[in-house]
């Protein structure tokens, strides 16, 4: 298995890009989770401020 003599760097640099994918993707997930979590305490927030009228005309 060894007989390619850059066999290391390219399995380093495999490593290392499935590292930088993986926490990309960790990142998106994670600002996605906290966006919706803000995004759903304002529109309580706008409901409260309504005295929630806005059911009314929905």
């Amino acid at each position: 298995m060894m007989a390619d003599p850059h066999i290391g760097f390219v399995i380093a640099a495999y490593s290392v890009a499935a590292v930088v994918l993986a926490t990309m993707i960790g990142s998106v997930v994670f600002d996605y989770r906290r966006l919706s979590a803000d995004l759903d305490k304002a529109t309580r927030a706008l409901d409260e401020a309504r005295g929630r009228a806005g059911d009314a005309r929905s």
